[in-house]
C-alpha cells in the first residue's frame, strides 16, 4: 500500500487516513483538507503514532474490512492508549464495534472487531428497504465535540446494517429509518468515535464534523 502525502497550507493538525485496502480514500482525504487538516494517506504503524488523529475509513463488507486490518490490528489499538482520536467512518465504525452478524453469514464463524466500543452490528430487519441510502436527519442525544452544530441537520448514508452499542451511552446521535438507530457512537473517554454516514459526501453538515474532528486532533 503506498503513501501520499498532501501539501496543506496552515493545516491545523496532521491526519493519517488508513489505508487498508477499502475506502473512498481520496474523497475523505479532500474533505479533510477542506476542514484544515494535513492528510496522510499510509498503512504505516509509524505515522499513526505521529498523527494527530487517524481516521478509519470503509466501504464494503464487515468481514472483508477486519480481515484487511488484521495485520495493522495492534498498531490501531494503540493509537487508544494515547490521547490521539480515532474517528471510524462508515464501515470503519462498524470495525470499532466487537462484532456484526454480517461476519456470521454463509456459515461462517463470525469476525472479530476491533472492540473498542463494545457492541454489534445488525442488519435492518426484514421487509425494510435496504441499503438504506440518502440523507436522512442527525438527533444529538449527548454532548461531543464532534456533533458541535449538528443537531437536527442531514447527512449521507448507504447501509444495511448498524450499530447497536452495549451501552446507552455510547450513542452520541441517531437517525430514524423506520427505527431508531444509532448514527454517531463513541467510547467512554470519547476519543474513539465513528459516524455510520459518509461526512465527505453530506455537504456543510458533513464538513462541520470533519471540522470539529481536526479540530480535536490539534487540541490532543
Amino acid at each position: 500500500m503506498s503513501t501520499v502525502t498532501s501539501d496543506t497550507e496552515n493545516a491545523r493538525a496532521a491526519v493519517v487516513v488508513v489505508d487498508y485496502g477499502l475506502g473512498n480514500l481520496r474523497s475523505v482525504t479532500r474533505g479533510l483538507e477542506r476542514a484544515g487538516a494535513d492528510v496522510e494517506i499510509t498503512a504505516d504503524p509509524d505515522a499513526f503514532a505521529a498523527a494527530d488523529g487517524v481516521v478509519l475509513p470503509g466501504v464494503g463488507a464487515f468481514r472483508e474490512g477486519v480481515e484487511n486490518a488484521d495485520p495493522i490490528r495492534d498498531e490501531l489499538l494503540a493509537v487508544t492508549e494515547t490521547d490521539t482520536p480515532l474517528f471510524g467512518i462508515c464501515l470503519g465504525m462498524q470495525m470499532l464495534l466487537t462484532t456484526s452478524e454480517e461476519g456470521e453469514t454463509d456459515g461462517e464463524s463470525a469476525v472479530q472487531g476491533l472492540g473498542l466500543v463494545p457492541g454489534t452490528n445488525v442488519r435492518f430487519a426484514e421487509g425494510q428497504k435496504v441499503p438504506h441510502m440518502g440523507w436522512n436527519e442527525l438527533t444529538v442525544e449527548r454532548e461531543h465535540p464532534l456533533v458541535d452544530g449538528v443537531d437536527g441537520k442531514y447527512a449521507y448514508f448507504v447501509h444495511s446494517y448498524y450499530a447497536v452499542p452495549d451501552e446507552d451511552g455510547a450513542t452520541v446521535a441517531t437517525t430514524d429509518y423506520e427505527r431508531e438507530f444509532p448514527s454517531i457512537v463513541a467510547n467512554d473517554d470519547g476519543t474513539v468515535f465513528g459516524t455510520q454516514f459518509h461526512p465527505e459526501k453530506s455537504g456543510e453538515t458533513g464538513l462541520r464534523i470533519l471540522q470539529n474532528f481536526v479540530d480535536m486532533c490539534a487540541d490532543a
